[in-house]
């Protein structure tokens, strides 16, 4: 029953948004609504060990740009029902996210859809325009997964790991270190003291997930014809810079941006504050000039 239906942190989700997956998972979710007639729709999808309420600043700016936000947790993240971290197929979070654009569609049918998609986030939004095209008009990257960083993307490092999948799924790859996320420490440390961010180890059963999913990806890019701005740090250690320039000139879309930020680390959104002020002045000059004149 709903009404027993708890968080994992042992909140009632009647109380919450929300909606209910293909799979019967409770999945929390947010909304961020401006004054003003929206101008379009921005479907926010977050990265690995995070949360929709990671965004807050970048839904503000949005919402200040009279755009209707939306985002949700992915299973088995922040406020969602799942296992932490422990998905048996990455379409998963693809069908829940064109799930929710489907809602939204419904109550805004006149309204465009972007997306706004970080790390694993943006491995998520290039399936769903592969499997969406006519839906989304266009996709904003900030340091989207399309390859590893060289570390893990060692040969052998990626055979043991599809190995080991199958015989101990749940040993543990390591900790994330949090200092790779941003040069400012002040968001270090506000990752460090989320309690709705995934602070324990990665196991080989979810970077086996990863893996399949970047397998054949080179199949997929070519079928983005979508405006793209692609954003990305090129002192990322977590999702190789090379991905971006790859996937900049594999999509064959004609409308496409590649900006790379000098010593910047992974949140470009959480980085410094002059970064922070150019990749927010940034993301909003593509917007505007894709939609109808902002009304101030």
């Amino acid at each position: 029953m709903l009404q027993d239906r708890l968080t994992p942190q042992g909140l009632l989700y009647r109380d919450l948004k929300h909606f209910v997956n293909e799979d019967g998972n409770y999945l929390f979710c947010r909304y961020w609504e401006p004054s003003t007639p929206p101008r379009a729709l921005v479907m926010i999808v977050h990265g690995t060990g995070e949360h929709s309420g990671s965004y807050v600043n970048v839904a503000t700016m949005l919402v200040n740009q009279s755009l209707f936000v939306f985002s949700h947790d992915h299973v088995g993240h922040g406020q969602s029902e799942g296992q932490r971290l422990n998905v048996s197929n990455f379409r998963i979070y693809v069908r829940d996210c064109l799930q929710h654009i489907d809602m939204m569609k419904y109550r805004y049918p006149d309204l465009k859809i972007f997306l706004l998609a970080h790390s694993m986030g943006g491995l998520v939004a290039i399936y769903a325009m592969h499997d969406r095209p006519d839906d989304i008009a266009g996709a904003i990257f900030i340091a989207p997964l399309v390859a590893l960083n060289p570390e893990s993307a060692r040969p052998w490092k990626v055979f043991c790991t599809k190995l080991l999948c199958h015989i101990i799924p749940n040993m543990s790859l390591g900790v994330m270190n949090p200092q790779w996320l941003s040069r400012d420490e002040n968001e270090v440390r506000n990752f460090y003291e989320d309690p709705l961010c995934y602070h324990g180890a990665m196991k080989v059963g979810f970077a086996a997930v990863l893996l399949n999913a970047l397998t054949g990806l080179e199949n997929l890019l070519p079928s983005i014809t979508a405006p793209v701005l692609i954003l990305h740090g090129d002192a990322d250690k977590m999702c190789d810079i090379k991905g971006s320039h790859i996937m900049y000139e594999m999509v064959t879309s004609t409308d496409k941006t590649l900006k790379v930020f000098e010593d910047c680390l992974h949140q470009l959104h959480k980085e410094l504050p002059d970064v922070v002020k150019e990749v927010f002045s940034l993301i909003q000059t593509w917007l505007n000039d894709r939609l109808p004149a902002l009304n101030i």
